[in-house]
C-alpha cells in the first residue's frame, strides 16, 4: 500500500509538473501523455481502494463465522461430554439393577425351597393326622367292643348273683330238711359258685382297667390330633405368607425388569447419540486432514519423491535422509520444516478438543542394514524419531506427534528390483485420532 500511495503521489507531482509545461505553451505541451496516466492511476488506486475494502469486509465476516463455527464445537464438545457421563452413570445404575435383580432372584429360589419345604412337612403332618385319626376310629371302636363286653359280663355276673343269691335262698331253706349228703352237695355247689363269682370279678376288673387304658389312648390320640391341626393351621398360615412374599418379589422383579427396559433404551439412545457425536468428530478430523493435505500438495508440488497415497502423505527415504543414515540431509530438514509451518497453519484452525495426532512412519526395504543400526527396524524407527524431533523443534506440540518404526515389513513393492527398494524406503505421515 505503501508503494501504491507513493506511486499516485509521485504522478500527482508530475501531473502538476506538465501543468506547468503546458502554461509555458507550446506544441511540446500538447502531445504529453500525462494526464491520461494520471486519470488511469486515479481509477486503478480506487478500484484497489474498493477491493481492500471488499477483502476487510469478507475478513470481518469470516472471522464472525470463524467464531460461530468455535462456539458450536465447544458446545458439541461440552455435549459429548455431558454424554459420556451420562452413558457412565447409566452403566453403574445398571449394575446396581442388576446386582439387585440377582439377590430378589436369589431370595426367590430360597423362599420357593423354603415353601417346598413347607409344603413337605405340611404333607407329612396331614399323613400324621389322617394317621392319628384312624387310630382314633380304631380305639374308639375297639372301646366300644370292650364296652359291650363288659356289659355282658356285667349282665351274666348279675346273672350268676341272682342265681346264687337264689341257690342260698333254697339252702337256707332246705338246710334243716337236707340230708349230710345234701349239705356237703350243697356246699360244693356254693364253692362253685362263689369261685365262679370270683372269677367274673377279676373278668370285670381286667375289662375296666383295659376300658381305661383304651380312654388314655383314645385322649392321646385326641391331643395328638388336635396338635396335628393346630401345626397344621401354623403351616397354612406360613404358607400362605410365603405366596405373599412370592407375589411381591414377583412384582418387584417385574418392576426392576421394567426399569432395566428403560435403562436400556435410554443407554441405547445415548449411545447412537455420542456415536452421532463420534461420527462428526472424525468427518471434522476429515475435513480438517483434507486441508492438510491439500496444502502440503500445494507446497510440495511437482517434487520427486514426494507422493499422496490414501490418506497418507509419503516421502522416499531419499528425499530426506542419505542412505543408510537416519540423519536428516539439509533438503529433507528444509521439507520438514515446510511442513511444519504448513502443520502450524492448520493446528490454529483445529479445535482443542478434537483429539488429532501427526504419526510419523518408518519403513526400510528388506536389504541388509550396514553400520550402527542392528536391524532395518531400527533404522526405520529412528528416522522416524529425528523427523519427530525436528517438528517438535518447530513447534508442533510434542502430544500431538507420535513415531512408529515399521522396519521391512509392510513394503508397497514385493519386488526384489532396485526400484522395489526405493519405493519401499520411505516416510509416510499421517493425520489421525488418538
Amino acid at each position: 500500500m505503501k508503494k501504491v500511495f507513493w506511486f499516485f503521489f509521485s504522478k500527482k507531482n508530475c501531473f502538476f509538473l506538465d501543468l506547468a509545461l503546458r502554461r509555458r505553451g507550446g506544441a511540446t505541451a500538447a502531445l504529453n501523455p500525462w494526464p491520461g496516466y494520471v486519470d488511469a492511476l486515479s481509477t486503478l488506486l480506487m478500484v484497489l481502494v474498493f477491493v481492500l475494502l471488499v477483502f476487510v469486509l469478507a475478513q470481518a465476516f469470516l472471522s464472525v463465522a470463524l467464531s460461530g463455527r468455535d462456539q458450536a464445537l465447544d458446545r458439541l464438545g461440552r455435549q459429548v461430554a455431558e454424554l459420556a457421563d451420562m452413558l457412565s452413570l447409566e452403566k453403574g445404575r445398571n449394575a446396581d439393577l442388576s446386582a439387585s435383580v440377582a439377590q430378589l432372584t436369589q431370595d426367590l429360589q430360597a423362599a420357593r425351597a423354603a415353601h417346598d419345604a413347607a409344603a413337605a412337612e405340611a404333607a407329612g403332618l396331614k399323613d400324621a393326622l389322617a394317621n392319628a385319626v384312624s387310630a382314633r376310629d380304631a380305639a374308639a371302636g375297639e372301646g366300644a367292643t370292650l364296652k359291650a363286653r363288659l356289659a355282658d359280663q356285667a349282665v351274666e355276673l348279675e346273672s350268676a348273683q341272682k342265681r346264687l343269691a337264689v341257690a342260698e335262698a333254697k339252702l337256707s331253706d332246705v338246710a334243716d330238711k337236707a340230708s349230710a349228703e345234701n349239705l356237703a352237695r350243697l356246699a360244693d355247689q356254693v364253692r362253685a359258685l362263689l369261685a365262679l363269682r370270683d372269677q367274673l370279678t377279676a373278668q370285670v376288673a381286667g375289662a375296666t382297667q383295659q376300658n381305661q387304658a383304651l380312654t388314655q389312648k383314645l385322649a392321646d390320640s385326641t391331643h395328638l390330633a388336635e396338635s396335628a391341626q393346630a401345626q397344621v393351621a401354623l403351616l397354612t398360615k406360613q404358607i400362605d405368607a410365603l405366596r405373599t412374599q412370592l407375589s411381591q418379589i414377583a412384582a418387584a422383579l417385574d418392576a426392576a425388569h421394567r426399569d432395566i427396559q428403560a435403562k436400556d433404551v435410554r443407554i441405547a439412545d445415548l449411545g447412537a447419540r455420542l456415536n452421532e457425536a463420534l461420527v462428526s468428530k472424525v468427518a471434522e478430523l476429515q475435513r480438517y486432514r483434507s486441508e492438510f493435505f491439500g496444502r502440503l500438495r500445494d507446497v510440495l508440488a511437482g517434487r520427486p519423491g514426494i507422493a499422496v497415497v490414501g490418506d497418507r502423505f509419503v516421502f522416499q527415504s531419499e528425499v530426506l535422509f542419505p542412505p543408510g543414515s537416519a540423519d536428516l540431509s539439509p533438503a529433507g530438514a528444509t521439507e520438514i520444516h515446510k511442513l511444519a509451518a504448513t502443520l502450524k497453519d492448520i493446528e490454529a484452525k483445529i479445535p482443542s478438543d478434537l483429539p488429532w495426532v501427526l504419526r510419523v512412519d518408518g519403513h526400510a526395504d528388506r536389504q541388509a542394514v550396514r553400520g550402527k543400526f542392528a536391524s532395518n527396524w531400527e533404522l526405520s524407527a529412528e528416522r522416524a524419531i529425528n523427523v519427530v524431533r525436528l517438528l517438535a523443534a518447530d513447534g508442533i506440540p510434542p502430544n500431538r506427534l507420535a513415531a512408529a518404526g515399521f522396519g521391512e515389513f509392510q513394503p508397497l513393492d514385493p519386488g526384489a528390483t532396485p526400484a522395489a527398494y526405493a519405493k519401499n524406503r520411505r516416510i509416510e505421515l499421517r493425520l489421525t485420532d488418538r
